[in-house]
């Protein structure tokens, strides 16, 4: 397994990770699920575009990059969707104002947001049989019946994509870790404004609380999976 690195993490920092042990793979169990975090035109915009001009349409945006990571969550749904695996897709609802709380008084422009921009992106939108969970706070667990829907599902593993890779991907893997799942983060497959920020996050993750790496090596991995009983032609 390829273990998570960039650029902007210097070889004083790689060294002190490796002799203090840090980022053993852990791997998949049998039994995966596919979380798809806020991935709503909000964060990606109604079409790719570069920042400058994507926050002009939703000041929480990212830009284009979003877009290349919904092509890879796209080929990972289609995976879990054919293998009859969990699909659940934790997402903030439209914003009123007793719904401020302390995000929006920490990032108010985020209460400005059409309600069209909570929509879930068309190419990777839930069908029937997926898993909504709404929530109120980054991490997908936080006040949202995640864990039990896990716990019924059997699930032992989890897949994280979506938005952001700082905030609210990071915050359900910590969370996700602290319940003992194994964690997997397709570097790819996440997304966020800033790359300096991506990476340093992405690299963090991957020395502490999961296996981050390139969609393509996930694909690999979950092909030897046994499809779920439920699954068509099981």
């Amino acid at each position: 397994m390829t273990i998570f690195t960039s650029e902007f993490i210097d070889e004083t920092t790689l060294d002190r990770y490796n002799r203090a042990g840090f980022g053993h793979p852990v791997g998949m169990g049998d039994r995966p699920a596919l979380l798809i975090i806020d991935v709503q035109y909000r964060t990606t915009g109604t079409k790719p575009r570069p920042f400058d001009e994507a926050i002009k349409e939703f000041s929480t945006s990212v830009g284009d990059v979003a877009w290349d990571a919904v092509q890879n969550i796209s080929a990972l749904l289609k995976m879990f969707r054919e293998n009859g695996w969990p699909v659940l897709y934790p997402h903030v609802a439209p914003k009123k104002d007793f719904d401020q709380g302390a995000l929006g008084s920490k990032v108010p422009s985020i209460m400005q947001i059409a309600d069209y921009g909570y929509d879930f992106v068309e190419e990777i939108a839930p069908q029937d049989g997926d898993i909504l969970v709404p929530k109120r706070h980054p991490s997908a667990f936080f006040g949202t019946p995640l864990a039990s829907y896990l716990v019924q599902a059997g699930v032992d593993s989890l897949v994280v994509t979506g938005c952001s890779t700082s905030g609210c991907v990071r915050s359900t893997v910590v969370d996700a870790f602290s319940y003992n799942y194994r964690v997997t983060v397709p570097e790819d497959a996440v997304y966020d404004r800033s790359k300096i920020i991506h990476d340093v996050n992405l690299f963090d993750m991957s020395q502490k609380y999961a296996d981050v790496q390139p969609t393509q090596q996930v694909l690999a991995a979950l092909e030897f999976k046994t499809p779920a009983p439920s699954a068509p032609g099981s």
